[in-house]
């Protein structure tokens, strides 16, 4: 997906998703309610928590958030949810344009600053989807494994 942009129709909500109320609108909102979700998990399946991918999930949740926020105006919705090996993250925004990795040096041959949350969404997660809505906008969705 990070290489070349699938983008498919909304499926309907599961009823296994976690709806975070209200809605986060900060990158630290969000990555409370996947910390707490992971950590739920753990408790639930007796299994310690591995803190490096709980760290990874931790950021490939805030640069979707944080990309949202900048790039997507705003953050329309959000849902996390633990599936077997994974965390799973979706932000949805307002806008229809597909992420895009910048080039860290502008035409002008300057340093840019930003332009590596997509990257690194893409390299931390296993599966990255970019879907649709009916009512405008996208929703990102990321699994990151928890091992």
């Amino acid at each position: 997906m990070c290489d070349e942009h699938r983008t498919e129709a909304a499926p309907p909500l599961s009823v296994a998703r976690r709806r975070v109320r209200p809605r986060p609108s900060r990158p630290a909102e969000v990555r409370r309610a996947v910390e707490r979700a992971v950590s739920e998990r753990c408790r639930a399946t007796h299994t310690p928590c591995d803190a490096q991918a709980l760290s990874d999930a931790l950021l490939v949740a805030s640069e979707l958030t944080t990309n949202a926020i900048l790039h997507g105006g705003g953050i329309t919705d959000f849902h996390v949810t633990v599936e077997g090996w994974g965390v799973c993250v979706s932000v949805s925004d307002r806008s229809a344009a597909l992420p895009v990795a910048r080039t860290p040096v502008d035409p002008h041959g300057r340093w840019r600053t930003g332009g590596h949350g997509w990257p690194i969404v893409c390299r931390l997660a296993r599966d990255v989807r970019v879907t649709d809505l009916p009512s405008g906008g996208k929703r990102i969705t990321a699994v990151v494994p928890l091992s």
